[in-house]
């Protein structure tokens, strides 16, 4: 990765096997990716998920997991977090690779691309909002959200409404280029200490 770009990390935790999870953080990345502002990177938290108890210190099993997951995640300078809905709340692989880490957040931006059911996952990012507060991130306003999400993708994996999807999703990265510029000069003049 260049260091005149910012480096994004885009999250997913769907489960293995999800053809609909792998079809939306595959276009998230490569939304992201034609944006041209970012260096892009994909975490997929759910291939290989860090343990739901958090101990101090780690398991073996999980500090080895951490080692490959956390530098990723000090790196980036903003997130996305691509998220399904279960049970009107977020997938478990997820919020724990969100938990298990503190400083990594800090002062960062996150946008979120959520997909479910009727709500398309809004229920889920609502939730995600009041936990990334607590790590002093700034969550974006706008997002993207695919309701119904096994009719929003064709066979081929691409959304079957380009235009309104490419232009939300414009509408995110713009939002996030501002907040990940903003905040990365402000880290440089100051480090964040909450």
């Amino acid at each position: 990765m260049s260091d005149a770009h910012l480096r994004l990390a885009v999250l997913t935790g769907s489960a293995p096997g999800s053809r609909t999870g792998q079809a939306v953080a595959s276009w998230t990345r490569h939304e992201a990716i034609n944006y041209g502002q970012f260096d892009v990177d994909l975490v997929d938290v759910a291939e290989d998920p860090l343990p739901v108890l958090i101990t101090h210190p780690p398991s073996p099993a999980a500090a080895q997991k951490l080692e490959l997951i956390s530098p990723r995640l000090a790196a980036a300078d903003a997130f996305i977090v691509v998220c399904a809905e279960y049970n009107h709340s977020f997938p478990a692989a997820l919020k724990s690779a969100v938990d298990w880490h503190t400083t990594e957040w800090y002062a960062k931006p996150v946008g979120f691309v959520s997909y479910g059911g009727r709500s398309g996952g809004l229920r889920a990012v609502e939730q995600f909002r009041l936990v990334f507060s607590e790590l002093h991130v700034v969550t974006l306003r706008d997002g993207v959200s695919f309701p119904n999400v096994w009719e929003e993708f064709d066979e081929d994996g691409e959304p079957r409404d380009t235009v309104g999807s490419h232009t939300a999703a414009k509408t995110m990265f713009d939002q996030l280029l501002w907040w990940s510029e903003s905040l990365r000069e402000a880290r440089q003049k100051r480090p964040y200490t909450p």
